[in-house]
């Protein structure tokens, strides 16, 4: 039997890009799978705790990170995809600022992201795979048929994030907003392992003045051409 691999479309690109409506509208459209790989340190991070995993025992921590029993699901445009971990949503409390400061304490060891990489891989299945990240097309998914690099102005994102922040009731100051996106930009743009950049054969739309129609639009175009 043949081993044709699953179509991939990934979509690459900053923080504030639109990236994460895009993906969901992406898949729902195409009735594809969908991979929020920004998710998995969380997720990695939660199922150890729930598991009774020490947070620094390596070893145990990569046989964690092989076998997340994880899914996503669409959700209406606006709102995050909804994370299944073990059968459970946990979409609010993968957001929480325990569970980032946590993922970030397992995201600094190799080996933990390297049985990651692996998983990230096997969400590749029939019929198809919208895959939301930073490194998507340059690293996870390098042989993808589709590769969309999303970007926007810094002074878009932060207008974005200002006004989500606002409509959730917080009190935000918009030149903070903009200058950690900045920095952020420079940081992940910058890092030796993986740095955000769009593949050399990805399609770059920049989403800056675009309706989120018209960017699914784009992308659609892309994915009919391919």
């Amino acid at each position: 039997m043949s081993q044709v691999q699953a179509p991939v479309v990934t979509v690459d690109g900053p923080g504030g890009s639109g990236k994460g409506t895009v993906t969901q509208m992406l898949a729902r459209e195409l009735g594809w799978h969908l991979l929020d790989s920004g998710a998995l340190y969380r997720l990695t991070a939660l199922a150890a705790i729930r598991q009774g995993v020490a947070l620094d025992d390596e070893s145990a921590l990569v046989d964690v990170a092989a076998t997340l029993d994880v899914s996503f699901e669409p959700t209406p445009p606006g709102e995050p995809a909804k994370v299944i971990l073990a059968g459970e949503d946990v979409t609010s409390e993968i957001r929480t600022e325990i569970c980032g400061d946590n993922a970030s304490r397992v995201a600094v060891m190799q080996p933990v992201r390297d049985a990651l990489l692996q998983r990230q891989r096997d969400f590749r299945q029939a019929p198809g795979l919208v895959a939301d990240g930073r490194d998507m097309g340059t690293v996870v998914f390098p042989d993808a048929p589709v590769k969309i690099f999303l970007t926007a102005s810094a002074e878009e994102r932060a207008r974005r994030r200002y006004n989500q922040l606002k409509e959730a009731g917080v009190d935000v100051n918009m030149s903070a907003l903009l200058e950690e996106i900045r920095v952020r930009d420079e940081r992940d743009m910058n890092r030796s392992a993986a740095p955000l950049k769009p593949a050399d054969d990805a399609q770059v739309i920049d989403s800056t003045g675009l309706s989120i129609k018209e960017v699914l639009d784009r992308c659609m175009a892309a994915v009919s051409q391919a």
